[in-house]
């Protein structure tokens, strides 16, 4: 798995609001992503027609058309009051830069969280001096990926057997600690069934119904993507 993949955050108590910035098809399939599964997204571009295009795409999104390389033009965007801002511009590089910059460093800004673009190893190493807490080197997979991960901090890996059907890798949720899978009964409650649990290195297949979740445990969980999702979150 690609190093960015294996980043986690913590999940805010408030609600995750998320910016996009650039859509092209790496921003386009980062918004998608997360509006599927229910996050608060505000897209932005210099581009009227690509705004225009994901309009098609996503006719309920909040898209503007913004020059993010202005301090002001991002301030009345809406765009520094997200919780989390993924740059996706690719060129010309000095945009994205810029456009990072502005949402870590400007006066007021609430942004907690940088995610940008880049092209080269050159332009990843501008970007994280300039305060990007996260580098990608994307593709449109990767943009779907990144939109999965961002709205479920504690999905580790997942393998797609199919259109609807998948197989999740998460860290324990929170309110599982300390419980037994024969209490939890997950293929009752969430529709899932339990492959594996324990230690990331001594993972127990096809655990007991008394096998006891602890913190910092791996689950491996199979099912329906729709019901994959819907398992809590940490």
């Amino acid at each position: 798995m690609a190093d960015w993949w294996q980043w986690s955050q913590k999940r805010e108590k408030e609600a995750l609001t998320f910016a996009i910035v650039g859509v092209g098809r790496f921003g386009t399939a980062v918004c998608r992503e997360l509006i599927s599964n229910g996050a608060d997204v505000l897209a932005a571009d210099y581009s009227e027609k690509a705004i225009d295009d994901l309009r098609q795409l996503e006719p309920s999104i909040e898209a503007r058309v913004v020059d993010c390389t202005d301090e002001e033009s991002m301030k009345e965007s809406g765009i520094l009051e997200m919780n989390t801002v993924v740059v996706g511009i690719s060129e010309p590089i000095e945009a994205s830069i810029t456009t990072t910059l502005i949402a870590k460093d400007s006066e007021g800004s609430k942004v907690k969280r940088v995610i940008a673009r880049a092209t080269s190893d050159l332009h990843e190493k501008m970007l994280k001096r300039v305060g990007a807490d996260k580098v990608v080197f994307p593709s449109r997979m990767q943009g779907e990926r990144l939109g999965l991960e961002l709205v479920r901090p504690n999905l580790i890996e997942r393998l797609e057997l199919d259109n609807q059907t998948g197989i999740d890798e998460i860290t324990v949720p929170e309110e599982f600690i300390g419980r037994s899978l024969r209490d939890l009964n997950m293929r009752k409650n969430y529709l899932v069934n339990v492959l594996a649990a324990g230690p990331a290195e001594e993972l127990t297949v096809n655990p007991p119904a008394k096998y006891i979740l602890e913190r910092g445990n791996i689950l491996v969980v199979m099912g329906k993507t729709a019901d994959l999702q819907k398992l809590p979150q940490n």
